[in-house]
């Protein structure tokens, strides 16, 4: 640990890891004393050229007042940070803080006599073999978000015209800027607020630098295997036996300490054989760890010496067995990113890259599979296993057989192997703990990778999940992201998953989900089934099925798996079981050309006369592959019945099978016939219409993305009134009692101030939201009185938190239309329910009658603001019948919430009743979406019940919390998971 300073003490959630613009990995924090020699060795490696940039002179040297002054700091007036690799300097930023006349502001009289001066002087300093790699532009986000934090905000630097590589890291950042030319220098001012601008140009650089860090991993030029056995068996012999069977097209080494000195190559495998990384001549850009975890320190350390660029940890023994695992977890991540190197395990499986160029095996499974257009990503190794074996097993990722099997490795196949998938793997990677690469580091890597079409990943744990439905909500509009969310019912993240927990239940993450265009399926097979399809096929226009086949039975079933899955099926065309393949050709071409229908799902049963599966597959394939215009346009299913090399065959690489007594072909064909189709297949119904009906789904939020809405404006909002109000509301008032306000990074929810009714009151008046008033009956005479100040009729109802809401307890009295009804109400309530004090009673005016609603609006630490709605009472309470929107909600995102719960016929006339105004709810929704966005300080408002009626509505019950304002990490500089 860094000491600390001699004024203030050493800002520890200042240090954050990096990644740069190559890929590789950098620490930055705060420049102590500590670091004088580190600062002498880093500016001895600086070229003159850029000293001569920093300090507009020749500087060959620092001086000891050089030294002291740039490593000493009070960490609010002048601060320092510095990049590192390996503990060393690559880069440093300094500012200071100056007054109006440019100042420093630890010498000037004019700071100490009024506020502290708002602008500070930038510079920077990087060292000459690390420029080009991003250092300044992530040292810069990271030095103004420290500026924000002690009341700076704006930054000046004076740049030499010639030092254009320093011009462009301050142009290119977003900020506003002014400029201007002064005596030979360029002077540049800018504001530190976030823009949009400059937020666009952080997210932009960090997925280029997230995506290059993966692709690094994905794409190396040399492979070491350290802890492969001496023996054939083990982990580590074993993955080297795969990236050989592979056909990886780089360098591979195996590396042993055991290894006999005199082992120069390890037979019969062929490969150079090591006792140690140092031995290797020439660079290693991969290494995979296979040894006991108590020897991975010195492996890590040997790595970084070496300049490996990334690590796959397979070694057990971390987080998931326990608190000493969880602190080797976190030892190994820090010690590989000290080095530049991420990490993806421990624990891990391994991973796949089937480009040509590649062939990278360097996994746990036994096969590399064909070249496809599916990316796979798991946290479990188990489930990695799964999926590779289901897509073998679909044809969707089948292997090419390895240079030992033959043509016997390929019947034991039964029939599968050597023959290429419907839809193929490009790229595979499974974490295990995922300590370091997550799913959102493959999201920056395939959002722009041509060889991955569709992205498929099973998740145990979301680590950041604004983070996570921003970046699916960017490639979803690109390619399809599906979806199957593990340890759904556990509260709590798997074992060896260090990861903030949320609290927000599973169907909301569901929601959040739909709504950033993710597909969100329940099963592993699902998965599969989603992505095969979804892989091979167009996007379909519309949710209208067309249905043909030889069984009526099999057709009746698809009929109402559409039904279930909320498509619209035609009436099912039976051809009877005589079918022949040409007449399947002959229906398939008349429903891909007829403009009634978008989707077609084709039933087969065994009995199709005396057809082969492979004639059967070509017909079916060929019409698909004809049809012109918008026919080409349709997705095609199969739905088969026990019909062996029927799948195969639609994938489009199956030979027919030879006659009986025939020689079957010397070589199994590779490439599909010409003029032909890839066709998915389905051995059940239900699970070919639950895959199209996914893609229906993923159509139209494409379709829909495209004009994702707005976020209203409304002339009646008071935001500054509101934030006056709330500034007031969270002020420590002297003499009160301590009030439980969590500090700024301590989660939201649960915490915080409670606002009286009033204070609620006029803060959603802010908004333009107003509530009902109710007045307080503490006795017959005030309920009385209170509702001669209303007027008849009138409610009676308790507050106190056990009845509130409770109309199944006989605690809500309504339409009291006098002072007889009143009084013999009140006496009936406190008879029934208790005395008037523990009740809480109040009388409010009728409102119109309607629908009882709730709104609500909630912040998570990990998702954000989230906007809910639903039927008040059992249909959001007992059924979870609650929809779900991330804050702030466009006024799409508001018709949608009220239109997606399933009790919303209620509100558009169910069963003869009159409409009621959703156009006034939509507002409503949109209202308090405003609030919570505008201010972060409102972490919960519950309006309950809202009563919409035909013509407007009622907020009938209000309450609202207030907390200092959560730590938005998705505003503030990239930096990689604190570990």
């Amino acid at each position: 640990m860094p000491s600390p300073s001699d004024d203030h003490a050493y800002p520890t959630h200042w240090e954050a890891d990096v990644v740069l613009r190559d890929g590789g990995t950098a620490q930055i924090r705060p420049i102590t004393p500590d670091d004088a020699q580190r600062l002498v060795s880093f500016y001895e490696r600086v070229s003159d050229e850029s000293k001569y940039y920093r300090f507009f002179a020749p500087y060959p040297r620092l001086s000891d007042r050089d030294v002291h002054r740039f490593t000493h700091h009070d960490y609010v007036d002048r601060v320092g940070l510095a990049a590192t690799v390996g503990g060393e300097f690559i880069a440093t930023v300094r500012y200071d803080r100056i007054d109006e006349d440019g100042l420093p502001a630890h010498l000037s009289s004019s700071s100490s006599q009024g506020a502290p001066a708002d602008e500070a002087e930038v510079a920077f300093l990087v060292q000459d073999a690390h420029q080009g790699r991003g250092v300044a532009s992530a040292l810069l986000e990271h030095i103004a978000a420290v500026a924000r934090e002690r009341g700076i905000r704006r930054f000046a630097a004076e740049v030499l015209p010639a030092n254009t590589k320093m011009i462009k890291v301050f142009t290119d950042a977003g900020y506003t800027q002014k400029r201007s030319f002064d005596d030979g220098v360029v002077r540049l001012e800018f504001d530190l607020e976030p823009t949009d601008a400059s937020l666009a140009v952080m997210r932009a650089r960090e997925q280029r630098a997230e995506a290059r860090s993966v692709q690094r991993l994905l794409t190396p030029g040399s492979v070491a295997v350290i802890g492969t056995g001496r023996a054939p068996g083990g982990v580590g012999r074993t993955v080297l036996r795969n990236l050989l069977d592979g056909g990886f097209t780089g360098r591979v080494h195996a590396v042993n300490h055991a290894f006999p000195e005199d082992w120069t190559r390890l037979e019969p495998d062929g490969v150079p054989a090591h006792r140690s990384l140092r031995e290797v001549e020439g660079p290693v850009d991969l290494a995979v760890v296979a040894v006991p975890a108590a020897q991975v320190p010195d492996v890590v350390a040997d790595c970084g010496e070496h300049g490996v660029q990334g690590l796959v940890v397979l070694s057990a023994g971390y987080a998931e067995s326990g608190p000493e695992g969880r602190d080797r977890q976190r030892d190994l991540v820090r010690r590989a990113r000290t080095y530049g190197m991420r990490v993806i395990g421990p624990n891990a499986f391994g991973i796949i890259n089937t480009a040509e160029g590649v062939r990278l095996n360097a996994s746990l499974s036994p096969r590399l599979p064909v070249p496809g257009r599916i990316g796979l990503f798991t946290q479990s190794g188990a489930i990695g296993i799964a999926l590779l074996s289901g897509l073998h097993r679909r044809g969707a990722g089948l292997t090419r057989p390895t240079c030992t099997e033959g043509m016997t490795g390929l019947a034991g196949l039964a029939g599968l192997a050597g023959i290429a998938g419907i839809a193929g793997i490009s790229t595979f990677v499974s974490t295990g703990n995922r300590a370091d690469v997550s799913g959102n580091d493959l999201l920056q890597y395939w959002f722009e990778d041509p060889q991955t079409d569709v992205a498929l990943m099973y998740l145990e744990s979301i680590g950041n999940p604004r983070k996570f439905t921003r970046l699916a909500r960017r490639t979803a509009a690109v390619k399809p992201v599906v979806v199957v969310k593990g340890a759904r019912h556990s509260g709590s993240a798997p074992t060896g998953h260090a990861v903030p927990t949320t609290r927000i239940p599973d169907a909301t993450v569901s929601h959040l989900l739909r709504q950033a265009g993710v597909l969100r399926v329940d099963t592993v097979t699902q998965l599969a089934d989603v992505g095969v399809l979804l892989a091979s096929q167009p996007l379909p226009e519309g949710p209208r099925v067309a249905i043909l086949g030889n069984s009526d039975s099999l057709g009746l079933l698809t009929y109402d798996a559409c039904l279930t899955e909320g498509l619209l099926p035609l009436p099912p065309r039976d051809l009877t079981t005589d079918a022949a393949p040409e007449d399947f050709h002959r229906a398939l071409t008349g429903a891909l050309g007829d403009d009634e229908c978008d989707a077609i799902v084709v039933t087969v049963i065994p009995s199709v006369g005396d057809a082969r599966a492979a004639d059967l597959a070509a017909a079916v394939r060929t019409a698909a592959a004809e049809a012109p215009g918008r026919g080409a346009g349709k997705p095609v299913a199969v739905v088969h019945l026990e019909i062996p090399g029927l799948a195969e065959a639609l994938a489009g690489f199956g030979d027919p099978a030879p006659p009986p007594g025939a020689e079957p072909p010397a070589e199994p064909r590779t490439e599909p016939p010409a003029g032909t189709r890839r066709i998915p297949a389905y051995p059940a119904a239900e699970r070919a219409v639950r895959a199209l009906a996914e893609a229906v789904r993923y159509a139209r939020w494409r379709r829909e993305s495209g004009e994702p809405g707005r976020v209203p404006e409304y002339d009646d909002i008071d935001e500054a009134g509101a934030a006056a109000d709330i500034e007031v509301l969270l002020a420590p008032r002297e003499g009160a009692p301590q009030r439980n306000i969590p500090p700024p990074d301590a989660p939201a929810v649960g915490t915080g101030i409670e606002l009286s009714a009033a204070d609620t009151q006029r803060l959603l008046a802010r908004y333009g939201v107003s509530v009902l008033p109710a007045l307080p009956a503490p006795d017959p005479d005030t309920a009385v009185r209170a509702a001669g100040r209303l007027g008849y009729p009138v409610a009676l109802k308790p507050t106190a938190p056990h009845l509130r809401h409770r109309t199944d307890l006989g605690g809500v009295r309504l339409e009291l239309g006098g002072e007889p009804e009143l009084r013999r109400a009140y006496a009936e309530l406190t008879a029934h329910l208790g005395p008037a004090e523990e009740l809480g009673l109040v009388v409010q005016r009728m409102a119109p009658r309607g629908v009882d609603t709730v709104v609500r609006a909630a912040i998570d630490p990990g998702a954000g603001a989230v906007l809910s709605f639903g039927l008040a009472g059992a249909p959001s309470e007992l059924l979870g019948d609650t929809a779900h929107r991330l804050v702030p909600a466009t006024d799409r995102d508001a018709a949608e919430l009220i239109r997606s719960i399933r009790t919303a016929p209620l509100l558009f006339g169910w069963r003869g009743s009159k409409p009621v105004d959703t156009a006034a709810l939509e507002e409503l929704l949109l209202r308090v979406s405003r609030l919570v966005d505008d201010h972060p300080e409102v972490v919960a408002v519950d309006l309950e019940p809202v009563v919409v009626a035909q013509q407007g509505l009622s907020v009938l019950g209000a309450s609202a919390r207030l907390a200092p304002p959560p730590v938005r990490t998705d505003l503030g500089p990239r930096h990689l998971p604190a570990y």
